[in-house]
């Protein structure tokens, strides 16, 4: 069974940084897509950034140029990068695994999710 731990989520003020990182077991991580989305309260979840076994990346659009999506096959770990944060960036942040193609858009193709990680940005 895969499992994905998210960490690294916190308060940090508007224009900061954070990194968030998951760890997956379970399964051959090398050869998964990996997602990061987000959902904030009263809002539907949001795509924000992917990562393929190529390491090609995707972003969504509010986040692209700020936020960066890394992996480590050796450490079975993807990461998020979130710099200049802004209060709208506060959400839940959730990890998300897939194995199969698709959409990476889309949270459908994604199997697999962690627990999530809070991210709040203070203005």
């Amino acid at each position: 069974q895969v499992q994905l731990v998210e960490s690294g989520g916190g308060l940090v003020q508007s224009g900061g940084s954070l990194r968030l990182s998951c760890a997956a077991s379970g399964r051959t991580f090398s050869r998964s897509i990996m997602g990061w989305f987000r959902q904030a309260p009263g809002k539907e979840r949001e795509f924000v950034a992917a990562i393929n076994w190529s390491a090609g990346t995707y972003y969504g659009g509010p986040v692209k140029g700020r936020f960066t999506i890394s992996r480590d096959n050796a450490k079975n770990a993807v990461y998020l990068q979130l710099n200049s944060l802004k209060p709208e960036d506060t959400a839940v942040y959730y990890c998300a695994a897939s194995w199969r193609g698709g959409i990476v858009q889309r949270a459908d193709m994604y199997d697999y999710w962690g627990q999530g990680t809070q991210v709040t940005v203070s203005s």
